[in-house]
């Protein structure tokens, strides 16, 4: 995976930012945890700057794009993809 490649400011309570995998991707996380990723996952990167990766179905149904205008981020004007209830992950008990 290209690192140089532009972050995606998204936002949600909190601001992260994120870019979607283009290849599988494994690694240590500052708590020690591995974290692994599929392409179409998303590597997420939060204001404390801890990295993880999150599925594409949950990250696509909790965050919305940002959009810079003139120097301010604002909420995206199109669209965007939703999983659909049969993609979401199930909690088990």
């Amino acid at each position: 995976m290209n690192l140089d490649c532009q972050w995606t400011v998204y936002r949600t309570r909190f601001l992260v930012r994120a870019r979607q995998l283009t290849q599988p991707l494994v690694f240590t996380d500052a708590l020690g945890r591995e974290q692994s990723g599929r392409p179409g996952d998303y590597l997420v990167e939060s204001s404390d700057g801890i990295k993880r990766i999150t599925t594409q179905a949950i990250f696509e149904d909790i965050y919305v794009p940002l959009t810079d205008t003139h120097g301010a981020p604002g909420v995206l004007a199109r669209p965007v993809t939703r999983a659909s209830p049969e993609q979401r992950p199930r909690a088990t008990a």
